[in-house]
C-alpha cells in the first residue's frame, strides 16, 4: 500500500497557479485561519506572471513567487503553439517542466497543489500534486470513462446536456501524462468531493441547449446561452465547491489521511470511492463499488 504520510507537523507544500487565482488564496486563506493546519504554503508559482494575480496574491500574502512563463519560453525556442501536438512541443514542455521543477523545490515543498494550473506538466511525476476540477469525477460511464473528465467548462455543459441536477467540485491525485495528454486528462484517485450544488437551467429546455451545442461551429468562439450558463455555474462551483473541498483534501493530504493500493483509495484506512466535504460537518466517506 503507498501511503502519503509526512513527518513535519507543518507540511511545506507548493502552490501553483495561472490565471485568477481565487483557489490559492481559499487554500492560503484557510491555512492562515488555524494554528493548527497541518500544511505551509512556502511559495507560490505561475506559468503566466503577466496575466495572472500572482504578483498580487504573493505580496498580499507574504510569500516568494516563482515565475516561469510557459508561453515566453515557447516563443524563444521558436515556437508559437504551447500545444502538445508535435515531438517538438512535448520536448519542449519537458525541458520548460524540469526548470519549473527545480525553481520551486529550492522552497523545499513535500507536496504541490494546482489552483488553476493549467499547463500539462510532469511535476506530477516527481512530487505529489493535488488538483481541482469543476465537475464529479467519481462519475463513470459503462467502460469505467470518467464521464465529467475534460478542460475548464467542458465538463460543466457536458452535465447540463446530460440532464444532471447538481454539480460537484472533485480533487483529484493528479498522474503523470504521456504524449498529449489525453490519455491521463483528469486522471487519478479522487481524493474528495464537494456536496451537490443544485444545477439552474433558468428559462431555457435542454432541447433547447442542445440544440445550440448542435449550432456550434468548429474552430469559431463560442458564446452562445449554454456557454454563459456553464460560465455562470462554475464561478458558483468555484466557491461552494472547489473553495470548499480544495482546503480539506490538502489538509487531510498533509495529514497522512490517504493511501491507495491498486487503484483503491483509502481514506484513514477505509477503502472508499472518494470523501465528501462540506463546510459544518466531518467528512463523509463515499462506499467504493
Amino acid at each position: 500500500m503507498k501511503s502519503y504520510v509526512f513527518t513535519e507537523k507543518k507540511v511545506p507544500c507548493a502552490v501553483l497557479m495561472s490565471g485568477s487565482g481565487s483557489n490559492a488564496e481559499a487554500l492560503l486563506e484557510f491555512e492562515r485561519a488555524s494554528a493548527a493546519c497541518p500544511y505551509h504554503v512556502t511559495v507560490l508559482a505561475t506559468d503566466a506572471p503577466e496575466s495572472s494575480r500572482a504578483r498580487e496574491i504573493a505580496a498580499k500574502f507574504d510569500l516568494p513567487l516563482v515565475e516561469h512563463d510557459i508561453r515566453k519560453f515557447y516563443l524563444e525556442h521558436g515556437e508559437e503553439s504551447t500545444k502538445l501536438d508535435s515531438p517538438r512541443r512535448r520536448e519542449l514542455r519537458e525541458v520548460w517542466s524540469n526548470g519549473f521543477y527545480h525553481k520551486i523545490m529550492a522552497y523545499a515543498p513535500r507536496f504541490a497543489c494546482f489552483a488553476g494550473f493549467i499547463p500539462l506538466s510532469n511535476i506530477a511525476g516527481r512530487l505529489p500534486c493535488l488538483n481541482v476540477h469543476p465537475g464529479d469525477l467519481t462519475r463513470c460511464d459503462e467502460t469505467g470513462r470518467r464521464i465529467y473528465a475534460g478542460l475548464h467548462v467542458l465538463p460543466v455543459e457536458r452535465a447540463i446536456l446530460n440532464g444532471e441536477k447538481a454539480l460537484r467540485s472533485s480533487v483529484i491525485l493528479v498522474q503523470p501524462y504521456t504524449g498529449d495528454g489525453a490519455g491521463e486528462m483528469d486522471a487519478g484517485p479522487v481524493l474528495g468531493v464537494s456536496v451537490p450544488l443544485p444545477l439552474e437551467l433558468g428559462r431555457f429546455t435542454l432541447a433547447e441547449l442542445a440544440e445550440m451545442k448542435n449550432a456550434r461551429k468548429p474552430g469559431v468562439k463560442c458564446s452562445d446561452a449554454l456557454r454563459e450558463l456553464a460560465l455562470e455555474h462554475i464561478e458558483r462551483l468555484k466557491v461552494a465547491g472547489d473553495h470548499v473541498v480544495f482546503p480539506q483534501v490538502t489538509a487531510d493530504f498533509a495529514a497522512g489521511c490517504f493511501a491507495e493500493e491498486e487503484g483503491q483509495l483509502f481514506y484513514r484506512s477505509e477503502r472508499v470511492l472518494s470523501v465528501e466535504y462540506t463546510v459544518d460537518s466531518p467528512p463523509r466517506s463515499l462506499a467504493a463499488n
